[in-house]
């Protein structure tokens, strides 16, 4: 987090934890409002790493699971970055600015990432720095996001669509859903930003913003969960974050071989856990179809405004099918499995 934006945010209020935004003053109600509110919160608990120079997108094609050629100034991507067995070490949301390509991806991950993609460099023409201090990312959501940012900025809120960028002199506007923008802009900026958007919106702390990327179906690979799953178990395909046309691409042989022959036994699932114990990313789920061995995970966990918790979990397919999914053993809380707000493809929902 950059120091001058932190020491300005707790100036408003803020207590903040290893870059995290714990809260506002009032963790409860910031979380209570946030479903039916206008809320806004600071993204630093994320990190950017800067891609530039004129290799840099053939780099990033033959390395992530997207399909980089769908990226351009107004169009960003969800993807991934596999081992060559396939198997996820970061999930990340990339777009573009100017001629370079910002990945945004969790702070804890950001440094290890940003290391092994530059092993892989060699003779390209690419500079990878870390860009998290250069601009500073604000998250809005609201039941009508896109015309309260149009009202505050005179942004345009006609025909957008989710993952589309647009650009003032100022600042990049990127909307995430109908309910959700991230708004990306300045050091210098984005005070000014901030003050005026809290005219309208409720600040809130960052596990307010995990618990709508969660209710959204969005998956956020965490250092709990490295090397846990392949792109289709925890639904990439279905939002846009891997391409089945494109080029080699670490893991790519596995993972087209798992799309093609339609051996994927496990997908993500949203689901609610009434529970105060804590759940975790990585946490095991069993079910009394697969005895002692475990039937799934979990990817992310946040408190819910309705008490407990929400999340998205990684379930053997026979098992949601035929059984209740417990959390950590047969005797633990069962899981409430909800509907995503997006279709599965076919291929995804019958494959056994």
């Amino acid at each position: 987090m950059n120091s001058a934006w932190q020491t300005f945010l707790c100036n408003h209020r803020a207590v903040i934890e290893n870059y995290h935004v714990i809260h506002f003053g009032d963790s409860a109600a910031e979380l209570q409002d946030t479903p039916s509110a206008t809320v806004m919160t600071d993204l630093s608990h994320h990190s950017l790493i800067r891609f530039s120079g004129e290799d840099a997108k053939t780099f990033l094609q033959s390395q992530l699971t997207c399909d980089i050629q769908e990226i351009n100034p107004h169009k960003a991507q969800y993807g991934s970055y596999c081992t060559p067995k396939g198997r996820i070490l970061a999930t990340f949301l990339l777009w573009q600015q100017g001629e370079d390509f910002l990945m945004q991806l969790p702070a804890s991950l950001a440094a290890a990432i940003q290391k092994r993609l530059a092993m892989y460099v060699l003779r390209a023409k690419v500079k990878i720095t870390d860009a998290s201090d250069d601009l500073i990312r604000i998250g809005i959501a609201s039941p009508d996001a896109f015309a309260l940012i149009a009202n505050i900025t005179g942004s345009p809120s006609s025909s957008i669509q989710s993952l589309q960028v647009t650009h003032d002199k100022e600042i990049s506007f990127l909307y995430l859903s109908q309910q959700r923008i991230e708004l990306i802009t300045t050091l210098e900026n984005a005070p000014e930003l901030w003050n005026r958007l809290s005219q309208h919106a409720k600040t809130a702390g960052a596990g307010c913003w995990d618990w709508l990327t969660i209710a959204s179906g969005i998956p956020v690979i965490l250092p709990e969960t490295q090397e846990m799953f392949l792109p289709q178990m925890i639904n990439l395909d279905a939002i846009g974050g891997v391409s089945f046309k494109k080029g080699c691409y670490p893991g790519q042989e596995i993972v087209a071989r798992t799309q093609y022959l339609g051996k994927l036994k496990r997908r993500m699932f949203l689901a609610h856990i009434d529970t105060s114990q804590t759940i975790t990313a990585g946490d095991a789920l069993y079910s009394n179809d697969m005895e002692d061995q475990s039937s799934g995970n979990i990817v992310n966990a946040a408190l819910s405004p309705h008490g407990g918790f929400d999340v998205l979990a990684v379930i053997q397919q026979s098992s949601v099918e035929t059984c209740r999914i417990h959390w950590q053993s047969l005797q633990g809380p069962a899981l409430e499995i909800k509907s995503l707000p997006y279709p599965l493809p076919d291929s995804i929902a019958t494959a056994g």
